[in-house]
């Protein structure tokens, strides 16, 4: 394990007499995606009234549908919140067993969405496997992690039951194909595993092995061939804006349109039919359209936030299998959220990653609410946040509790 250890707190007791119970969670880390949850509810808004006006009669019908999948998130993540992290340690492979048999169905019944299947259609509530799937690895390899320790430096009995469960789910996903998200769960389980002691020639030996397989899946296909030719400027269509540039070439005139403090809320132009789906992968070029660059960083930041409070909680963590997870949890979202926007910025090859918590969507903002909700679960149970109160009698310096410890 690569210096996660967790770090005691003297305690901070004051004169009073105090006695510890049960830790408050991390409420930056709440706040934080509440605003984002709320605020996409105005974003996504003003990036669909337009087309939503255009196809269904109404500009509120898709923000009627995000507000209830929100509050459905929202709702998800304060469940979490109550759960003991440690019971997820006992189901993790089951759940992510489960979720490999779900990519199997999705292949074999899966609704088809642009030529991909990447939906399940079940009572007439549609969502992607891959998101429960990303998220059901994430549990099972910091469960993997945290029983192996000092084995996962050794190829055969640590490293490699590990890369097996990353490639059944990367394979499975990407024969959807779902390639840009395969190829991020691919890198989130190298990060993990990284952090949990495997060693590094182990995992650039892997990247070599599987660099082949690559290359020939991304040139199987016209279209992601295009995009990667298109992103590094060599396709003979990329001055025709109709071609595969085109959702870039009007995600990026948004951003230039905001400036430094942007067109004003719900004032966008790019909405207007001119960008394809704005709603969706591409709403942070709204973002940007709306309030300018000073917004976009301001919102970046956020995420930021996230990034820092989640690895000091996974610092401060108590045991292994929590440390694992918060790490896991945190670089899934933050990795998201950066790769939508290295998109949108046309730094990155155009794929179909949501911005998290923002975008349109239904399970990517439920399942994403619910792994925040177990990673404020994670930060009640360190010394970060204690929950004192005063106990008439109680006798300070006989205080043992290794949980309490400094109030941030």
């Amino acid at each position: 394990m690569r210096s996660f250890a967790p770090r005691s707190a003297e305690p901070n007791l004051g004169d009073t007499n105090m006695t510890q119970k049960n830790n408050h969670i991390d409420r930056i880390i709440l706040f934080v995606v509440l605003f984002l949850m709320v605020a996409s509810t105005v974003v996504v808004y003003s990036a669909s009234s337009m087309w939503a006006l255009q196809k269904y009669g109404a500009s509120s019908h898709l923000v009627d549908r995000h507000i209830i999948k929100v509050l459905v998130g929202i709702a998800a993540m304060f469940l979490a919140m109550r759960i003991d992290y440690h019971n997820y340690k006992k189901i993790s492979k089951i759940a992510l067993a489960a979720c490999v048999l779900l990519l199997f169905i999705t292949l074999a019944l899966g609704g088809e969405v642009k030529g991909a299947q990447r939906w399940l259609n079940i009572g007439g509530f549609s969502f992607q496997p891959s998101e429960f799937a990303r998220f059901a690895l994430i549990f099972h390899l910091s469960a993997l992690l945290a029983s192996k320790k000092e084995k996962a430096a050794d190829y055969k009995t640590g490293f490699l039951p590990l890369v097996l469960w990353i490639g059944v789910v990367v394979v499975l996903v990407m024969l959807q194909p779902n390639f840009s998200t395969g190829v991020f769960i691919f890198v989130l389980g190298m990060v993990m595993v990284f952090i949990g002691g495997a060693q590094l020639k182990h995992i650039a030996v892997s990247l070599l092995a599987l660099l082949p397989v690559v290359i020939v899946y991304m040139i199987s296909a016209e279209y992601r061939l295009r995009r990667i030719l298109t992103f590094l400027g060599k396709d003979r269509n990329t001055a025709t804006p109709s071609r595969a540039n085109y959702q870039l070439w009007q995600g990026i005139i948004g951003f230039g349109n905001g400036g430094w403090l942007g067109v004003g809320m719900g004032q966008s132009k790019q909405r207007d039919l001119f960008l394809p789906e704005s709603y969706g992968d591409f709403v942070f070029s709204i973002v940007g359209e709306e309030y300018g660059f000073i917004g976009t960083v301001l919102f970046l930041g956020l995420f930021l936030t996230i990034f820092l409070r989640g690895f000091r909680i996974a610092k401060n963590a108590r045991d292994d299998f929590g440390r694992y997870l918060a790490i896991g949890i945190t670089c899934s979202i933050v990795m998201y959220a950066l790769g939508n926007a290295l998109v949108t910025l046309g730094l990155f090859p155009t794929t179909g990653l949501p911005m998290p918590f923002v975008s349109y969507g239904g399970s990517a903002i439920v399942i994403s609410s619910f792994a925040i909700g177990v990673l404020l679960n994670i930060s009640s149970q360190t010394d970060l946040h204690p929950r004192l109160t005063a106990v008439e009698g109680a006798d300070v310096s006989e205080l043992n509790e290794p949980a309490v410890g400094k109030v941030y």
